[in-house]
Order: C-alpha cells, then structure tokens, then sequence
C-alpha cells in the first residue's frame, strides 16, 4: 500500500509524526515535492477563488500525488496545544474532495494536537486503516511521536550582524521558501539576523496576550503577536517583517493588535498571493533594510 502526504500547511511542523508513523506500519510514503509553479498552478485550478493562497497551494500538492497513491492523508486538524486553528483546516478534507476529481480514499479523521493522549486516539483510527495489529500501531506511534519530540522548527540567527528581524506570519508562510520567495536567504545576503517565533518560549507569548483586552482566539495570532511585542519590547529586533496571505482574516487582526501595541516600530507587511512578483517582494525588502540601518544609525 502507497500512502500520499501532501507537503503543504503545517507539514513544515509535523511530517515528521506523519512520515514516520506509517513508515513504521511498513506503508510506503509518498510526499509531494517543495511547492512550485505547477503545484501552484494545479491548486489555482482546482481551489474555490476566495481561499488564501496556502489553501489553494494544498490542493495542487494533493493533485500533484493524487495519482501515485492508495490512500491520501488529509489532516483535519482541530486544535493545537488546546487552542483554536483557522476553520478552514477543519473544512480542509471536504474542500479537496469536492474540488479535486479522482481522489483516492482519504483519512480525514478530526485531529487534536494537545497531548499524547489525543494524537494516540487519532493514530490508532488511522492505523486501522492500515492494519489491524492495535500492538503495530502502538509501536509505531510512539516512534513517530519521539521523533517528533526531537524535532524543531525556527530560525535564529540574533547577533550574528548589527540589524535583527522577526521573521512573522503563519508557519506554511515562513518555511514555504517558494512561497516567500526564499525571504531568509534574501535576508541573509543583507547579513541581517532572524528570529521566528519559535524563538519566543510559551509562556513569554502567554503573557503578552494576556495583556491585550481580549486574549485572541487563534493559536497562529497569539503566537505572532506574542512573539513581535516579546522580540520588539527586550530589543532583541529591530524592526519585523510579516508575511501575510491575501485575504487572511486572521493575519488582518493581528498585523492590526502588534501595530497598536508597537506604536513607532518598524513593521513591512508583505501580502502574498498567486499573483506576487519577486521582483517587488526583493525590492520592497531591501527597501525596508535601508530604512532600519538609516534608522539605527
């Protein structure tokens, strides 16, 4: 049995549990490759028109593979760490296989990333799928969630240079090279240091909402702008740059919510769509490190 995981959303934070969970159930793992134009293409086709641009990417990921495999993970993934995700991750399923012909049979079970305990209920569903050894699956899930456990995601690179950013956004914004035009290593040519919000503990981005009037609702805003008023407020950074999809309700909030709270501090808010040019997204960029070294002199 071939099984196909895209390689888009939060793949950049999670393929390793999923890769390695049914690789343990001895499946043969089928990834789709980095995000390009044709995925791109691919997912303009086949996506309705008002979805962001990570939504419609999926899609041609899910089609690029669709072809290759048995059976197609599809994550519905409800919360993470007992908070709120964006709802179109829980619709996500029902998107693809009303949108994409020919799909092939879809795990689509609802998935709680809280704790131990509730990614193991989803495993044992999903292994079923698979097998019906429950002691196979056991073994295999608590390999995969090891390894995810000794996984990490985020970038620092504070102090190497004179000028720091906070690199923002969604997680499938900042790690999808193809999708940012590669902003790290654009920002890398400048010598410029960056920290995500990964660099920012839990508790440290907990107390910076909590002093917001009303704590925002989604897991992806708290972790923004946590991070940005965490980094801007110790001086770690000096300025941030945000990376932010077209039509993106939640990012509109708290690009708004850090704005506020950061009154004077330099922000670049980069909007992204299938329609962005490289050209002007570089341009803008070295527009904006000018700025800062002028700035802190």
């Amino acid at each position: 049995m071939k099984i196909g995981i895209p390689k888009g959303l939060l793949s950049f934070k999670y393929n390793v549990f999923f890769n390695t969970f049914f690789k343990e159930l001895g499946v043969e793992v089928i990834n789709s490759t980095d995000t390009n134009k044709s995925i791109l293409n691919k997912g303009t086709k086949y996506c309705v028109d008002d979805a962001c641009l990570p939504i419609k990417i999926f899609h041609g990921h899910v089609d690029s593979i669709k072809n290759q495999c048995d059976l197609m993970l599809i994550p519905r993934i409800m919360e993470i760490k007992n908070k709120h995700i964006c709802p179109k991750f829980c619709g996500l399923p029902e998107m693809i296989e009303n949108s994409i012909p020919d799909m092939p049979k879809c795990i689509t079970y609802p998935l709680y990333l809280n704790s131990y305990k509730t990614l193991n209920r989803w495993s044992i569903k999903a292994g079923l799928c698979i097998t019906k050894n429950l002691f196979k699956i056991q073994k295999a899930f608590k390999i995969a969630y090891e390894a995810q456990n000794n996984f990490s995601t985020g970038i620092n690179t504070l102090g190497k240079s004179k000028l720091n950013i906070a690199l923002l956004g969604h997680p499938y914004n900042v790690y999808d090279t193809y999708v940012n035009m590669n902003i790290s290593k654009v920002l890398d040519k400048f010598n410029i240091g960056i920290a995500t919000e990964e660099v920012v503990n839990r508790k440290d981005i907990s107390i910076e909402c909590n002093s917001l009037f009303k704590k925002p609702f989604w897991i992806f805003a708290q972790n923004s702008y946590g991070a940005a008023v965490n980094l801007a407020r110790n001086k770690k950074v000096d300025g941030i740059i945000y990376v932010s999809s077209f039509a993106c309700g939640i990012d509109s909030i708290v690009i708004e919510l850090i704005k506020n709270k950061l009154t004077n501090f330099p922000i670049l808010i980069l909007k992204i769509d299938e329609q962005t040019g490289e050209a002007g997204f570089h341009t803008r960029i070295e527009a904006f490190v000018d700025m800062l070294e002028r700035r802190c002199g």
